[in-house]
This record gives structure tokens, C-alpha cells and sequence, in this order.
């Protein structure tokens, strides 16, 4: 039965290869892949995934992509479309941390992916043009998006800016005195593994590290590593640009103090250089696919000093630590909403939900877009005017493959 995905799953790949410029400008990717160019859900269905995957702990754009698996085939494919979303960038992640000191750190600028920004930008404007028809329709889903535009653009860095306007907008919406019938339908029964599962996990990881941690193991780090890297994928909200500070005052910062206070009990701690780290950190924003890569990475690097079957291992501990509780959770959660949509209460606040998504799209256009040379008189920033124009119009007028596009940009930046 898995045979009639194979189509599906090929887009999924051409799309993990692909996607670049961080999880909003995978959505607007998305759009174009499983929407327009093979309709495998409607627009108004993505920007619902979107939004409720925002409400939860973990990486949303990974998330989303899940549960267009899972809509078309169940857990089955929506186990393999995680699994292809995250493996290109998971081993080239987990490779650099083999290669890292081999490498020439000076000749990594990264020129090939320079005009990576203006790409996602154009994405995002497309995504934006094409959910503003679908979910602007009338004065109160004006203002939640001129709300969430501002709210987003000023405090983008927050990790609670985008779960505290989806609610407040779904608040706002339930003002009004539309109303559907509430469809009678017996409760269903709550299938608790999910949860459960991941409870457990989080509870016996945080046991076991704990106890490494103060008999001092020597064998420790794995334990660590697992449980460090599952609590933060369990916990963050607000996507990878809050993940890597996390990791960066865990495996780097933390280590670096109990040294100077406690140099027997740093012994056998996780540490990676700060240098290392921030490499790292660079090197996954412009690499295509989930920022969470970045938890490959990061295994690979603690575990290194073992060997390189260790090292091996340490990038498979961090891939399965990181997206494990995101899985869990999404997988968990989205019958139960979709269960509660049933209600008016719950039907009412989806528009509202989706006019905050497209506030915080439109501010994420403008958010990347100031850090782009774009008026500079310069031959630069009349190239990233032409990036952002040419991708726009190519997805917005063009049936061309986003893939492409993608390639092309690429190719600019090596050769111009």
C-alpha cells in the first residue's frame, strides 16, 4: 500500500534538499510543493497545521511536514516522511562534526549560499500573497494581522511571541456571534501512548542523567547527551534560533565554568569549544532542512574524544533526541484537535489563528529583509532585488519546480 506514496515521499526528499532559509520560509516552500504543484492538502489546511504546530514545544516546520504524512497515510508515512525530511540534513550535520577540524574554518563564508535570504524572502512573500486571499476577509481578521505584523517584527526573538498570537487570536474571533451547529458525536476514546511515552522518557532520561551525573560515571556522556538534548527538544518553544542558544550555554558556557570551579567533576562532562560551536551554529542556518540538524552536530562533537564508533553514535543519539518528543507531541495532539474542532468555539477561533499565521509571515518577510542590502546602489543588493522579484514571480505566475529555483539561486552565489 506504501507503493502509491512513493510519489509523496519523492517530493518530501526534493523538498528536504531544498529547503533553506529557516522554518517560516519552509512553509512558504511548502505551500508551493504540497499545495499548488501537487495538491496534496488545501491552503487553508497548511496554514492550520502551521498554527497548531506552533502552539506546540519542539520544531514546528518538522511537525507540519509530519502531519501532511500523516493526513495522507497515517502513521506509517507519516513515520517515513519524518525520517526523509530529517535525514539529508541530520548526516551531513553529523559529517561535519568529522570534518570540522579538517576544514579550513576561514574559507567557510559561505559565499554559495549568500543569496539564501532573498530567496526566502521571495518564498515568503509568495506565501504570504497567497494565504492573505484565503483568510483576510473582514475587519477583525485585518486587525489580528496588523497586530500579529507588529507584535512579530518587535519581539521576533521571543520564543513565546508565536504560540501567545495564535491563541490571542483564536480569542478574538470567539467574540463574535458566528456560530455552526455543534455536530453530535459520541467521545472518542483517547489513544494515551503517545503521551505516555514520551513522559516516561523525559522522566527515566532525567533519572539516569542525574545519577551519572553525580556518582560521576566515566561512561556518562552518552546518558547526558540523550537526556540534554530530549529535555530541549521537549521544552523549546520558538524554533531553532532559541534551541542553539540553549545548546551553546549547555555544552559550552556551563562546561567552561565548573572547569574553573571543579575541574575533578568536569572530567567526564560534555564540552565542546565555543568556537566549534558557533561554527556549527553558522553552518546549519544556510544548510537546507530542519534547523534541529543542529543536535547531529552537537552529538557528534561531545562524544568525539571516545572514538569515531562513539562519534557515529552520538550524532544518532542527538538526530533521535531532538525530533523524538516533537513527533510524540504532534502525533498525540492532532486528533484530539481535530476532535475538538467539532465545537463552535473551537471552529470560531481557526480564523482568527490563521489571520495571526499570516501577520506573522508577512512580519517575517520584513523581519529578514532588513538584514538584506537592498538599497545600497550597489551590484549586491541590486542582485537580492532580482533574487527576491524572480523567485516571487516564479512561483506566484510559473508551475517551475521550487527545487530549481532553489539550485539557481545557489549558483548565483557561487558564481556572481
Amino acid at each position: 500500500m506504501m507503493l502509491r506514496h512513493i510519489p509523496f515521499l519523492k517530493n518530501v526528499f526534493l523538498y528536504s534538499i531544498t529547503a533553506v532559509g529557516g522554518p517560516q520560509a519552509h512553509v512558504a516552500m511548502m505551500m508551493k510543493i504540497f499545495v499548488d504543484k501537487t495538491p496534496y492538502l488545501t491552503k487553508e489546511e497548511l496554514l492550520e497545521y502551521n498554527a497548531f504546530c506552533n502552539l506546540l514545544p519542539g520544531a514546528s516546520s518538522t511537525q507540519t511536514i509530519t502531519l501532511i504524512g500523516y493526513k495522507r497515510g497515517g502513521l506509517p508515512l507519516a513515520i517515513l516522511t519524518l525520517i526523509i525530511w530529517i535525514s539529508p540534513a541530520c548526516v551531513l550535520m553529523g559529517a561535519f562534526s568529522f570534518l570540522l577540524h579538517y576544514i579550513d574554518q576561514d574559507s567557510l563564508h559561505k559565499n554559495i549560499f549568500k543569496y539564501v535570504p532573498s530567496l526566502a524572502v521571495g518564498f515568503l512573500a509568495y506565501a504570504s500573497v497567497k494565504a492573505f486571499g484565503v483568510s483576510i476577509k473582514n475587519l477583525i481578521t485585518w486587525m489580528i494581522m496588523l497586530v500579529g505584523v507588529g507584535a512579530t517584527y518587535i519581539f521576533f526573538q521571543s520564543p513565546w511571541i508565536f504560540p501567545a498570537l495564535i491563541i490571542l487570536g483564536g480569542a478574538a474571533t470567539n467574540i463574535s456571534k458566528k456560530r455552526i451547529p455543534e455536530i453530535e458525536t459520541s467521545p472518542k476514546k483517547v489513544k494515551w501512548g503517545n503521551i505516555w511515552l514520551f513522559v516516561a522518557i523525559f522522566l527515566l532520561a532525567g533519572a539516569f542523567s542525574e545519577t551519572a551525573r553525580t556518582n560521576n560515571w566515566p561512561e556518562r556522556k552518552p546518558i547526558n547527551l540523550f537526556e540534554n538534548t530530549y529535555r530541549m527538544g521537549s521544552l523549546v518553544f520558538g524554533g531553532g534560533h532559541v534551541l542553539m542558544p540553549m545548546m551553546y550555554e549547555q555544552y559550552s558556557v556551563r562546561p567552561e565554568a565548573l572547569r574553573e570551579s571543579d575541574s575533578i567533576a568536569a572530567q567526564n562532562q560534555i564540552h565542546i569549544e565555543k568556537g566549534d560551536m558557533t561554527t556549527g551554529m553558522g553552518i546549519v542556518r544556510a544548510m537546507p532542512g530542519p534547523v534541529f540538524s543542529i543536535a547531529s552536530f552537537t552529538g557528534g562533537m561531545a562524544l568525539r574524544d571516545m572514538g569515531p564508533v562513539m562519534q557515529v553514535i552520538g550524532c544518532v543519539i542527538g538526530t533521535i533526541a531532538i525530533f523524538l518528543p516533537s513527533a510524540l507531541l504532534v502525533l498525540f495532539f492532532f486528533p484530539v484537535w481535530n476532535y475538538l474542532k467539532r465545537y463552535a468555539v473551537v471552529y470560531r477561533s481557526l480564523e482568527g489563528i490563521n489571520a495571526a499565521v499570516v501577520g506573522i509571515m508577512i512580519a517575517s518577510t520584513l523581519y529578514i529583509m532588513k538584514d538584506i542590502s537592498l538599497a545600497d546602489a550597489t551590484a549586491a543588493s541590486l542582485i537580492n532585488i532580482s533574487v527576491i522579484l524572480t523567485t516571487f514571480l516564479l512561483l506566484r505566475f510559473t508551475r517551475l519546480h521550487s527545487p530549481f529555483i532553489v539550485i539557481a539561486c545557489l549558483l548565483a552565489g557561487y558564481f556572481l
